[in-house]
């Protein structure tokens, strides 16, 4: 099949790019601006000769690009953590809400029959350790940390625009991604990375996540497409390690790592951002963490069923944690060397 796969430069569109390629696919690669030579050329040098640029809040040059498409896989969307104003984060729930009501209107109006979009846990609530898993029948309603938001109230728009058109949609909901293949940090790589450089050197907080690699990611975008399946998928890997528990495989992989010696009592959580403050000072990382985030984390789990996907999508889990965290971590070393970094980690 013919497959546009927006936002291709970015690690999970790359990854779904390459995952499309290796099943015979062929691949409509679209990025903001065609002549960006830096974002191009890694997806030329996978074998895409079909890259157009696209800013999917443009609704026509959507139109356009989903030309002699079969399927739309929509990627393309701002994941920032901790937006430094109310305009950014206007701006992430813009490009969220706007790129995936066009996304699948573009599709309809383009006589695409299909559009697979790329969602987040994010849209999914955390809930008490004690709680039964949530399933794609749940929603996120505590929408205070802008991404969240955006990325809870473009999944929605993307469904009301599927209902308006009657386009058959299906959204994919993946946890933090980590994984190779990547030319820039995302914030979940980010997070890695500020754990090899030691910001858990004194304890860890008292908290999980639910992780899957980029590889796996890409094999669901590619069964979404190729299966003629619609609705939600959570796709995660079976267990959501806590914080600590991804320091001490770090340590195993590298004994340079320095490991968690033990978990933060909560009332740390509170001192979070300012906690964020430092390591981003000393470190020289991103923030990542803001009040909202910690509000929304503190007292609650993530837990999530992949079921569905299981049993619908035949999706698996193929590389384990800590292969995908010795990868993940072999290509930040990788890209701090590129960039001229004194200290490599």
């Amino acid at each position: 099949m013919k497959m546009l796969v927006t936002g291709a430069n970015g690690h999970v569109g790359f990854g779904v790019c390459k995952a499309l390629l290796a099943g015979g696919h062929d691949v409509r690669a679209s990025i903001r601006s065609a002549s960006d030579a830096a974002k191009a050329t890694p997806l030329k040098a996978m074998g895409i000769d079909d890259i157009v640029g696209l800013d999917v809040r443009a609704f026509e040059p959507f139109v356009e690009a989903c030309r002699g498409i079969d399927v739309l896989v929509h990627v393309a969307a701002t994941y920032d953590m901790r937006p430094t104003g109310a305009s950014e984060s206007q701006s992430m729930l813009r490009d969220s809400t706007e790129g995936a009501a066009n996304a699948v209107r573009a599709a309809a109006r383009a006589g695409v029959p299909k559009v697979v979009l790329t969602s987040s846990v994010a849209a999914l609530p955390r809930v008490r350790a004690e709680d039964p898993p949530v399933t794609e029948a749940d929603w996120a309603t505590d929408l205070a940390v802008p991404y969240f938001r955006a990325k809870t109230e473009g999944e929605r728009a993307a469904w009301k625009a599927a209902e308006e058109t009657g386009i058959k949609l299906v959204t994919l909901l993946p946890g933090t991604i980590g994984g190779p293949d990547f030319r820039r940090r995302t914030p979940s790589l980010g997070m890695i990375e500020s754990i090899m450089l030691g910001s858990m050197r004194l304890g860890a907080p008292n908290t999980n996540i639910a992780y899957v690699d980029v590889r796996d990611v890409a094999a669901a975008h590619v069964l979404a497409a190729e299966r003629d399946v619609e609705g939600r998928f959570i796709i995660v890997n079976d267990h959501a390690p806590e914080m600590r528990e991804l320091s001490l495989l770090m340590h195993w992989s590298d004994a340079s790592v320095p490991a968690a010696p033990a978990v933060l009592p909560d009332f740390v959580m509170r001192a979070g951002p300012a906690l964020d403050w430092l390591r981003a000072s000393v470190l020289r990382t991103p923030r990542m963490v803001s009040r909202e985030l910690v509000e929304t984390m503190r007292g609650k789990v993530t837990k999530a069923s992949n079921a569905r996907a299981k049993a619908e999508l035949g999706w698996r889990q193929t590389v384990g944690l800590d292969r995908s965290l010795s990868e993940t971590m072999a290509a930040i070393r990788a890209l701090r060397r590129q960039e001229g970094h004194k200290l490599v980690i």
